[in-house]
């Protein structure tokens, strides 16, 4: 093969993306070549754009990818589920990829946390395979990647954000053991908290209580599964923890996640839990996100903390099964509210920045 493609690169923090062309080679025997059909811009796209976070520079960003197989390599051959994969395959896959020996991996089954993991859309452009991440017209998978077929039935704009916000929060939900009839705090109804209002409320959630302070996700929230939601924007962190105390009487929530991405709402959160309630941490994916908490209060309350970050593989397929099961009861193509092309870039992350838009697609 010989044939150039484009990709969107980012050169350095805040500076525009610039369209570049780069070499695209046929497929080592354990990679998996993918014409990208849709890609969508993370929060923490945004956060490494900004320069909040680390990220190798000339760089493509974007790993909320879809796109469908163009070469599979000799030494690839099954899916997640075991389904044979062949050319033409519309798939989505691991936002992060390991192979090798591992301690977390080999001894407690946590490749998202194994030595050496990697994340596409957090490698050198400039560096082969070039295409590593999901703002461009193609993408090299790597060994030590979960790939998964995609449905006919499932829509792009479903389909796109599946192994980020939503195997994400299938992990973050099972952490929390919200189980049928329990009461769910949502702090942040971003497209992680939107997702986790629909899980909680699938799993058997008697209420689940959505906080933010932008009005167009406490109503989108309502879509989701949220049965309150409560606009925070002008409230102390008193008037907060009443005003969730108020709808789950007689001593507060079951379970709170944080997915705002705010320190100051993880001990505001703790206190609107009953004694025995349970406390994740999902949002602060930052470094320095620090914050006093009153360790007493944890050991007389009997609230365990726990933080979840990324996703076992096996999360990815709960997710797409999880979709393609409630796709009637939430409107799950709404998440992704506006297209750009590449050119667009720049437009694209500047919207998805201030909020103007949920979720912003990218489509080569």
């Amino acid at each position: 093969m010989t044939k150039t493609a484009r990709a969107a690169v980012y050169d350095a923090p805040n500076e525009p993306f610039v369209i570049r062309e780069f070499p695209v080679r046929d497929v080592k025997d354990d990679e998996v070549l993918v014409r990208v059909t849709m890609s969508t811009i993370c929060r923490s796209d945004i956060h490494s754009y900004q320069g909040h976070r680390p990220n190798p520079c000339p760089g493509i960003l974007g790993h909320e990818i879809i796109g469908v197989i163009e070469q599979l390599g000799s030494a690839v051959s099954l899916d997640l589920r075991g389904d044979i994969l062949q050319c033409g395959d519309r798939i989505t896959w691991t936002e992060f990829f390991h192979s090798g020996p591992s301690y977390y991996c080999d001894v407690h089954d946590m490749p998202q946390k194994a030595e050496g993991v990697r994340k596409y859309g957090h490698d050198l452009a400039d560096e082969d395979p070039h295409f590593l991440g999901g703002f461009a017209e193609y993408c090299y998978i790597q060994p030590g990647t979960g790939i998964l077929k995609l449905p006919d039935g499932i829509s792009d704009e479903e389909a796109t954000p599946l192994n980020c916000g939503v195997a994400t929060m299938i992990s973050v939900v099972e952490a929390s053991e919200i189980s049928e009839g329990d009461t769910v705090v949502i702090q942040g109804l971003g497209l992680l908290g939107l997702y986790g209002c629909a899980i909680a409320r699938f799993r058997g959630a008697k209420h689940v209580i959505g906080l933010d302070v932008v009005p167009d996700r406490l109503e989108m929230a309502r879509k989701f599964g949220a049965d309150h939601t409560i606009d925070i924007s002008n409230l102390t962190p008193e008037q907060q923890i009443a005003a969730v105390r108020e709808i789950c009487p007689p001593d507060g929530a079951d379970v709170a996640i944080e997915v705002c991405g705010v320190a100051a709402a993880v001990p505001t959160g703790i206190k609107m839990l009953r004694v025995g309630g349970r406390y994740t941490i999902a949002g602060l994916v930052n470094p320095n996100a620090n914050m006093t908490l009153d360790g007493n209060e944890l050991l007389r309350r009997w609230i365990p903390l726990r933080g979840i970050h990324n996703y076992h593989p096996r999360h990815l397929v709960e997710a797409l099964d999880f979709v393609m099961a409630s796709r009637d009861q939430f409107p799950f193509a709404e998440i992704v509210d506006s297209k750009f092309s590449l050119e667009q870039l720049n437009e694209a992350f500047q919207r998805a920045g201030d909020n103007t838009v949920l979720r912003a697609a990218i489509v080569p």
